[in-house]
């Protein structure tokens, strides 16, 4: 076969994908949310009915009622759940307990059908390992949702050229642990690397070699290929883990990155909001970014993806998961809703409002709190802003969440001569005070300027910070500025978390204010 033949060929393939792709995404934007909601609770209590968890809950008798009389009387029955609710009534029953912080359990037709095979590791900040079962229809979905947020945007871009490149998977731990015959658990990106479809390895990038490298070799080696492999034409990962990238790619290449990443077409990212980063994306390109799509997934289901040309996010449930939602006011002080907190389904969602999401997932997990928040923007379609960790800043009783947090030092970073990037903030509560740390880049900024922007952007959006302020129940913040790596590498070194998929909580989430502490110790030589 001569080579104009075989590129004939491949274009041709190409079209016939193109034109597939813009056929999936009209059938993607046609669908009825709301009637999809109903139609997946019907289905998930039908396929869980003879579980422990269904018979517990007699499934049978809610699953062909009607929508509005079989939620009604799943909502009585079924509690909200937590993990370490779920760890005590389900999950570890009948597990000793010494067992419990170290393996994922074993589920056998528990709380959903058949034997739970994969589990997503997650490592909270405070808490031991999570274990969150992942099965092979929640991977079917995950996979149909990535599908469909690929399909909208060759259909939004017909002259794209993602098809006939690759894609650079920003990847945490790729290691699994085998945990017993056919059962994994690992980082969700290691569960998906590992079991994605054969067809789609010559198509991602890095390979295994690299994978599997200690976080700074990989990155290094990471950069090395993008400059190389012209081929590579989307990135995805977490926002200032990617900028580490960029950097390390403009450092080796001592050029402009639109000159040393001409194919770069798309840069997918999720996982902690892009607001206090945008300002140096800009700059990396010189305002000559690629396409950025955000998207939030969850080891727990699917929740959202961006489409071309929108500004923010889409609520999908389309992916096998129930959603309902608490109002964030309806939260106790740790972020768990409260005995009077009434959840609500999709259909009675309020533009403007922030709600904690509660979802029961063809995973087995029922009525589960999952920790995110999202406010909605729209209900038509159903547009959302992420808004961070259902944790906020009150140990002085101001209530500053995530997203005001973020907004502040997004704020900050607008200004020419600031570029953070990274920070926590958390409370000296023997001081009254809010104490930030910041991760930046120039060493000559000066701090006082950074107080007066943090704590006048925090007045503006929060009346109770700015109310304790001037009646002096909270007294002026402090901050430290630290090197901008300086909270990655106390993160390697007291958290032992460092790599693709980390992220670095805004606020200390822990009760006594230690995390914040002890970011402040392993920096003392510059208090």
């Amino acid at each position: 076969m001569g080579v104009l033949t075989r590129i004939q060929r491949a274009g041709a393939l190409q079209r016939l994908l193109h034109a597939q792709a813009v056929k999936r995404a009209g059938q993607c934007n046609r669908r009825d949310p709301l009637e999809t909601q109903r139609r997946i609770f019907r289905k998930l209590l039908g396929t869980a009915a003879s579980t422990r968890f269904g018979r517990d809950y007699d499934f049978s008798r809610l699953k062909n009622r009607s929508f509005a009389d079989a939620y009604g009387d799943y909502k009585a029955s079924v509690p909200i759940r937590s993990y370490q609710d779920f760890m005590t009534d389900y999950f570890y029953r009948d597990q000793p307990v010494s067992s419990r912080a170290h393996s994922a359990p074993d589920l056998n037709n528990l709380a959903w059908p058949g034997t739970t095979t994969m589990f997503c590791e997650t490592s909270g900040t405070t808490a031991p390992t999570k274990f969150i079962p992942f099965s092979d229809q929640m991977f079917a979905e995950n996979r149909r949702a990535a599908l469909d947020m690929i399909s909208c945007y060759l259909a939004a871009n017909p002259q794209s050229q993602i098809l006939s490149g690759k894609v650079l998977y920003m990847s945490g731990s790729t290691s699994l642990t085998r945990v017993r015959r056919g059962v994994w658990s690992g980082d969700m990106s290691a569960l998906t690397l590992r079991f994605r479809p054969w067809y789609l390895t010559p198509f991602v990038e890095p390979g295994p070699e690299i994978s599997a490298l200690p976080w700074d070799e990989k990155l290094q080696a990471m950069a090395e290929l993008l400059l190389r492999d012209s081929g590579i034409r989307v990135i995805s990962g977490v926002p200032p883990w990617i900028i580490l990238l960029l950097k390390r790619c403009r450092e080796i290449g001592a050029k402009p990155l639109r000159e040393l990443l001409p194919n770069l077409e798309l840069i997918i990212h999720g996982g902690t909001s892009l607001a206090p980063y945008r300002n140096e994306f800009d700059s990396l390109f010189a305002g000559q970014l690629p396409q950025l799509l955000e998207l939030l997934p969850s080891s727990e289901a699917f929740m959202a993806f961006q489409q071309p040309g929108e500004a923010q996010m889409r609520l999908t449930p389309y992916y096998g998961a129930f959603f309902e939602f608490i109002r964030f006011e309806d939260l106790d002080g740790q972020g768990k809703p409260a005995a009077y907190a009434d959840a609500i389904p999709l259909e009675q969602v309020e533009v403007g409002q922030r709600y904690a999401i509660i979802l029961s997932t063809c995973s087995g997990l029922w009525r589960y709190h999952i920790g995110d928040t999202i406010r909605f923007t729209s209900t038509a379609p159903y547009f959302i802003e992420f808004t961070g960790r259902d944790r906020f800043l009150d140990k002085l009783e101001e209530k500053v969440t995530q997203g005001e947090v973020e907004q502040a030092v997004a704020h900050l970073n607008s200004s020419d001569r600031w570029n953070v990037r990274e920070f926590m903030v958390g409370a000296d509560i023997s001081r009254r005070r809010h104490q930030w740390v910041l991760a930046v880049q120039d060493k000559g900024l000066h701090r006082e300027d950074a107080l007066r922007i943090l704590d006048k952007t925090l007045c503006d959006l929060n009346a109770d910070y700015a109310a304790f302020r001037v009646q002096g129940r909270i007294n002026a913040p402090d901050v430290l500025l630290v090197p901008e790596d300086g909270i990655y590498h106390w993160s390697q070194a007291e958290r032992g978390k460092l790599g693709g998929q980390t992220k670095i909580p805004h606020i200390d989430p822990t009760p006594d204010s230690s995390m914040i502490a002890s970011l402040l110790e392993f920096h003392a030589d510059m208090v």
